[in-house]
């Protein structure tokens, strides 16, 4: 029977589950000596640190810590108090230098002076881009706006065209690949494994980045939705600021959580909704367990769909004449037709 506790799940036994897989993986098929980890004070990189701790021991982890201009002052402080729990010698890359020597913030910044020309961050302006919110209660379809905050505090926002939205996550994404190419270094360096950090939200409706945060080698929370990411943490005694920190991108100079700039739901409403869809609940079960009209449960159902198919192409592997008899096995859905112009970025 589907009921408010039907993602719940036994820490311990999860705990001990994954890191069966990590000491696997890592030791026997991919012959590694140990995990890198990239680190910035959100839950999921977080659990998979302890994780990773607890599995080969924290002298055979290495966490590393990847600011840049746009970074939330507090990632860094977090991310060492988490590596200090678990004791962890955190390592700390700036990426900034890289970023601008790829052009990232001059070709991001150059797309949002065509849509608000008095954008300068040189002064202190700052800028997001997000989704609509109200999710169950409107039929909108994931289209983003560009919200910029002026020095003084003034808010200024517009619908984004496909052309400049495409330009400011494209030039955005060079964070994550940043990200991943400093990862790898530290990887080789030690002949260890690069564990992602992505958890089943993410990695199934498409919130991560193409050989980014998605070029790992091993993947250990990817079955797991976000509220049971939680339900980890607190077993795995996860400093408590961090367990109550909203969840954010880190991408835009701007605040952003991940549920108004992709989500569009609040974890425990979004990760039910998406469970009872993936196995077939009836609809009308899930209105009364969970207080919501048949209309709003469609709605979600509906936007789930569309996200699967505008990110199909994120879970490709790379196509060549030699998998054309399994030319789908880096597909993890057949989604329904949806329609909508996204792709995005993020962080953890």
């Amino acid at each position: 029977m589907f009921t408010r506790q039907s993602l719940n799940i036994d820490p311990r036994a999860e705990a001990e589950r994954i890191e069966s897989l990590l000491v696997r993986s890592v030791r026997k098929t991919l012959r590694k000596n140990g995990a890198v980890v990239g680190i910035s004070g959100g839950i999921d990189s977080s659990v998979v640190l302890a994780l990773c701790a607890r599995s080969f021991g924290p002298e055979r982890v290495r966490a590393i810590i990847m600011p840049e201009t746009d970074s939330d002052g507090s990632s860094e402080k977090l991310a060492r108090d988490l590596a200090a729990r678990y004791g962890v010698e955190p390592v700390l890359e700036n990426i900034t230098n890289s970023l601008e020597a790829l052009g990232c913030y001059r070709r991001r910044d150059a797309a949002i002076r065509r849509m608000l020309p008095e954008f300068d961050a040189s002064l202190g302006y700052k800028a997001k881009i997000t989704l609509p919110p109200d999710l169950l209660d409107k039929d909108t379809l994931n289209v983003f706006s560009l919200t910029i905050i002026a020095p003084g505090g003034e808010v200024f926002s517009k619908p984004l065209p496909p052309a400049e939205f495409r330009e400011i996550v494209a030039a955005s994404n060079f964070k994550q690949r940043t990200r991943m190419t400093m990862l790898y270094y530290h990887a080789e360096v030690n002949n260890y494994a690069v564990i992602g950090t992505a958890n089943k939200n993410e990695h199934d409706l498409g919130f991560f980045v193409k050989y980014g945060d998605g070029g790992v080698d091993v993947r250990p929370i990817e079955h797991l939705y976000k509220t049971q990411v939680y339900q980890l943490a607190e077993f795995l005694d996860v400093p408590e600021q961090i367990r109550k920190r909203p969840a954010t991108t880190d991408t835009y100079s701007a605040p952003s959580t991940q549920e108004e700039f992709f989500y569009r739901l609040p974890f425990k409403t979004m990760d039910l909704l998406l469970y009872a869809m993936e196995n077939d609940v009836p609809v009308s079960e899930v209105a009364r367990a969970m207080n919501l009209s048949e209309e709003q449960i469609n709605r979600a159902h509906n936007d789930f769909i569309r996200k699967r198919r505008s990110t199909e192409y994120l879970r490709h592997l790379p196509i060549g004449l030699s998998g054309e008899d399994s030319k789908d096995r880096g597909l993890v859905f057949t989604a329904a037709s949806g329609e909508s112009h996204l792709n995005h970025d993020t962080t953890h």
